[in-house]
């Protein structure tokens, strides 16, 4: 599956549905919370069917916070995720980010420890959802390898 990576004035078309889809509609995480100032600052992976409608997006904050992953529910258990971290984990590489971390719902923890994060602290709640901070160090890791 090809990952494609930009800036938010080439993702936004793409992403908003998807990430209005799992999010907000899927999650009830209010749109207000959904939309925030970080977007043109991030750069941005996607992945979209045969149609070229986004079925996978996540982004990369410049301080190396990596958020806003989602699969389409239909497209999910395909790879699609770990397709889309693994190229935002090379972009922070590429980027000389020393670690990414990220604030993963606690249903996704094992999807997270798979790719070579680790939790730090304690649970907490996140838009109304609990969350783990995770992180994990990507310059020491293997360019290519499992993300």
């Amino acid at each position: 599956m090809k990952v494609a990576i930009g800036d938010w004035t080439g993702a936004e078309a793409r992403v908003m549905p998807l990430r209005i889809a799992v999010f907000v509609v899927e999650q009830g995480v209010p749109l207000a919370m959904e939309r925030d100032a970080f977007d043109p600052l991030s750069r941005h992976a996607w992945c979209v069917d045969d149609d070229g409608e986004a079925i996978a997006t996540g982004r990369l904050l410049p301080d190396g916070h990596i958020g806003r992953l989602a699969v389409r529910a239909d497209s999910r258990g395909r790879g699609l995720g770990s397709a889309v971290l693994a190229a935002l984990v090379d972009e922070a590489r590429r980027r000389g980010i020393d670690s990414v971390v990220l604030n993963a719902q606690t249903q996704a923890v094992g999807f997270y420890l798979r790719h070579g994060f680790v939790p730090e602290g304690a649970e907490f709640m996140e838009a109304g959802l609990p969350h783990q901070a995770m992180r994990r160090d990507v310059l020491s890791a293997v360019p290519g390898g499992q993300s």
